[in-house]
């Protein structure tokens, strides 16, 4: 084979190999198939989890979802600013060293453009690292939820992260891991609505009384399974005190957020699961345009000789 077929068959080669290489909800070390709540999460449980830092000082939690790219939230940041800002990842303890983990700075802080500080809609940002992360053990990216796609009400969902232990308290050095049910929407407007708060379609509520998430767990995942694979359906972003029963947290809806985020990461695999746990992402979609820009290319090419 020589020629522009020898080169076709190269690149056809290589967009079927990015089409094949997305991977993500995989967590190796993660062997728990119940966690009850409050509890210090073991090394590489859930190897996604990342810690937001400026100065050496965590302030906020993430999720890594390819090889360069974090998920948080937007009141994480008051200002574009990334000086002074790095994403550790692979940690599972804040104040002790550990081989597992790598550092990278930030290039990009890319907020929501619609997002609303005063009343907490659409609290989502993206991260752009200053250099891709390999993935081991004790790194991987999770999977996101595909548009439409939710977990059920009063199913069980998990949240991690080094927020305090109590309201007013300071962070943990372990990352903590809970349990907590989905909370239906209506409930949770009813519950807010006492405070003047809107609960919209773009955001999730989940908890119980003495299980939530707390200061300095914001911008960190809740996920739950599917098929096997571990999808992050929302991002921590407020609530009224910590772990009330009357009050369940609130997170920022992935799924309704799908064209925005790949928009923002196309090239870099980000995964996007539905509920009957099929994968997709901007880089799968795009593999037949590609694979038909290719032989038209190579045609060209032929026609030319």
């Amino acid at each position: 084979m020589e020629g522009p077929w020898s080169v076709l068959a190269l690149l056809l080669l290589c967009s079927g190999a990015q089409a094949q290489s997305i991977v993500c909800g995989q967590a190796p070390l993660n062997t728990k198939t119940r966690i009850v709540g409050g509890e210090a999460a073991t090394a590489g449980a859930w190897p996604w989890q990342v810690s937001l830092q400026r100065s050496g000082q965590h302030f906020c939690g993430g999720s890594l979802i390819s090889k360069d790219y974090v998920l948080t939230a937007a009141h994480c940041f008051s200002s574009s600013s990334t000086s002074g800002l790095t994403v550790v990842l692979g940690e599972d303890k804040l104040f002790t060293f550990s081989f597992n983990q790598v550092s990278r700075s930030v290039s990009e802080i890319i907020n929501h453009p619609n997002y609303n500080s005063d009343t907490n809609e659409n609290d989502m940002s993206l991260l752009k690292l200053s250099s891709e992360v390999g993935f081991t053990d004790y790194i991987q990216p999770v999977c996101l939820t595909a548009a439409n796609t939710v977990p059920a009400d009063g199913s069980d969902v998990w949240v991690t992260g080094w927020g305090s232990l109590q309201s007013g308290g300071s962070v943990t050095d372990q990352l903590q891991e809970v349990m907590v049910p989905v909370v239906t929407q209506g409930v949770c407007e009813s519950s807010y609505s006492s405070q003047n708060i809107d609960i919209t379609n773009n955001m999730l509520c989940a908890g119980q009384g003495g299980k939530d998430s707390c200061q300095g767990d914001s911008g960190g995942p809740l996920v739950y399974k599917i098929n096997g694979s571990w999808v992050q359906a929302g991002v921590v972003s407020f609530g009224i005190g910590c772990a009330l029963s009357s009050f369940p947290g609130v997170y920022a809806k992935v799924s309704r957020y799908t064209t925005w985020i790949s928009g923002h990461t196309a090239g870099s695999s980000a995964g996007f699961m539905d509920a009957a746990g099929n994968l997709s992402s901007l880089a799968l979609q795009l593999v037949p345009q590609m694979t038909l820009l290719l032989w038209l290319l190579a045609a060209a090419l032929y026609l030319r000789q």
